[in-house]
């Protein structure tokens, strides 16, 4: 299959289509991770609730438990979703 050719103008749509879909997809994930990491503070798994309440601090521990599952949770999904994009359907005769 040949490479499609587009107009400049056509590519920087594109290109803005492209990345208007990977952030989408980031924020979605980051979003699932913040709500994951908030669903285990809350439900008390494993006595983190527990000690994040009792903590002198409550910020620091919830910043370490949050910012990894945003960062990890919006990794994956924009990667799932990068991976299942459909370019070439775009392009088909």
């Amino acid at each position: 299959m040949e490479k499609p050719t587009l107009t400049p103008e056509a590519a920087r749509r594109d290109h803005r289509q492209m990345l208007t879909f990977m952030a989408v997809n980031a924020a979605a994930g980051m979003l699932i991770g913040v709500l994951a990491a908030a669903a285990i503070v809350w439900l008390d798994i494993g006595g983190i609730g527990t000690r994040i309440g009792q903590a002198a601090n409550p910020v620091v521990p919830v910043l370490l438990l949050v910012v990894p599952f945003a960062t990890v949770f919006g990794g994956v999904v924009t990667a799932s979703a990068i991976l299942t994009m459909p370019y070439e359907k775009k392009f088909r005769d």
